[in-house]
């Protein structure tokens, strides 16, 4: 036991010093950045993980004392993460997300957003016809409170009182309270769309179904009304980003659905792995657009009674995100 004891404190003694030097120039790098790293330390830093890393592997083969070890190990863990890992800042790492990340991931995938499209505007078409032609649809598609008195038996007055308001006046808690019914089932649709794509995609294009069924109802309500211009600047005003993020969401989910559905060569879970990055990156840049039309929809449609200022609004969002996205730009490939 003594022979042991002192092998590991004759090790021990003979490399602490370069163990401490590079303890010493990795605590400085994490508490103040590596621009306070000297060169005469960024040199050394590589030699030091190595011979670190050599000291680990020699402390395990003959089993030296279990403390020595762990503070290698430690030690190791840390420099390696500094010596391989990604240099960037958070901020960095956001511009980076925003400037190249997320418009690469949507624009790569047009087919899944066509798809997704499709799916969720084609509901919005298909209820909004059959309400049309028989009102009763509405009732089958929804209950009786779901609107709060949104229905085929409002009066034209009601819903027009409830597409224009007046900002002075501060008893709009119902048209809040509606507004946050819209968002939070939006963004529940959103999550859903892209967190059940593994399904083969099956759930996600039910649920943008399910969604457009919803939307497109009540537009027949208001289209029949002779408020349909109104309720569309109204809704648009928002819209355009929040069903645009939706579409995205349920993009995200036929990625990793058809990834699922047709793997090639792959394993089915291996090609779910190989499509997850591009999905997670898309579906974090919708939360970035849920965000920015709760936004709109807090403020500007509450606060806009301008059916000309919100057409405005909505048809530049419109094309603000369409070249956002599918606009090529030379730093993208840089």
């Amino acid at each position: 036991m003594r022979g042991d004891t002192l092998k590991s404190y004759r090790f021990r003694e003979e490399r602490e010093a370069d163990w401490r030097k590079l303890d010493l120039i990795l605590t400085r790098a994490e508490n103040s950045g590596v621009n306070a790293l000297s060169d005469e330390d960024m040199t050394a830093l590589p030699r030091l993980y190595r011979q670190a890393v050599s000291s680990l592997s020699v402390a395990r083969s003959i089993s030296l004392d279990q403390n020595v070890i762990t503070y290698l190990e430690s030690l190791c863990t840390r420099a390696y993460f500094f010596v391989y890992g990604a240099r960037t800042t958070l901020g960095e790492r956001i511009m980076d997300f925003l400037r190249r990340g997320w418009p690469q991931a949507v624009s790569g995938a047009v087919g899944p957003t066509l798809l997704a499209f499709l799916f969720f505007f084609g509901g919005i078409a298909l209820a909004f016809f059959l309400c049309m032609q028989d009102m009763d649809w509405f009732w089958t598609f929804h209950n009786e409170s779901l609107f709060d008195g949104r229905n085929p038996d409002a009066t034209v007055e009601y819903l027009r009182s409830t597409i224009y308001t007046d900002p002075n006046d501060h008893g709009q808690s119902d048209l809040a309270a509606f507004s946050g019914y819209l968002f939070n089932n939006n963004a529940q649709i959103s999550l859903f769309a892209f967190a059940l794509g593994f399904a083969f995609g099956l759930p996600t294009a039910w649920l943008l179904l399910y969604n457009g069924v919803t939307i497109g109802s009540l537009y027949a309500v208001f289209w029949q009304k002779g408020l349909g211009f109104e309720f569309t600047g109204w809704l648009m005003i928002h819209g355009v980003t929040e069903l645009f993020a939706i579409t995205l969401a349920g993009a995200a989910g036929f990625v990793i659905g058809g990834a699922v559905a047709f793997p090639g060569k792959m394993t089915r879970m291996d090609s779910a792995r190989a499509a997850g990055q591009k999905a997670a990156t898309m579906a974090m840049g919708c939360v970035i657009m849920l965000v920015i039309a709760a936004l709109l929809e807090g403020f500007g449609r509450q606060l806009i009674n301008s059916d000309l200022a919100r057409y405005t609004i909505a048809g530049v969002s419109l094309f603000l995100w369409c070249a956002y996205f599918y606009l090529p730009r030379a730093e993208r490939d840089t």
